[in-house]
């Protein structure tokens, strides 16, 4: 089974991500998430980007706010697509961590979504995993004809 990994930077990004972990549970897709931040807990990010493949996971997506780090670092230590979520938070209603996530320096790639697009990331998942996964890109093909007669 396909495995994603959702990062969030802190507990209180929990509920931006509530429709990126729906959305994944109804296309049938395995997914873990993980409270972790790249100020407060480097080491921790670090031992989990680098062993992120090797756990079993084939996409990360990792969401924060302000200046938005987390994807970035991530991006540093694994091989793996990292899909970054920036999340609105007062003051610049999350301008801010979209450019940070946005202006990656070349050699670290990032994919990165609208502001608060918790849903985009988990489809954007899925339609990475359906090029290797023939259930996943059946979901998805389901989840769009659907989508189209709404």
């Amino acid at each position: 089974m396909p495995r994603v990994a959702i990062l969030a930077g802190s507990k209180s990004d929990i509920p931006v991500l509530e429709p990126c972990l729906q959305t994944l549970s109804d296309l049938g897709i395995g997914h873990e998430l993980h409270v972790m931040s790249a100020h407060r807990t480097p080491a921790k990010v670090q031992q989990f980007a680098a062993s992120a493949a090797d756990e079993g996971f084939e996409v990360i997506i990792a969401a924060a706010g302000m200046a938005a780090h987390l994807p970035g670092v991530i991006a540093a230590w694994t091989p793996l697509p990292v899909i970054g979520l920036p999340i609105g938070k007062p003051g610049m209603s999350g301008l801010d961590a979209l450019l940070a996530i946005a202006q990656m320096p070349p050699g670290v790639p990032v994919a990165c979504m609208a502001v608060n697009g918790a849903k985009n990331a988990a489809l954007y998942a899925a339609a990475i995993l359906a090029l290797k996964h023939p259930t996943v890109s059946e979901a998805l093909e389901v989840y769009r004809r659907k989508q189209a007669e709404g």
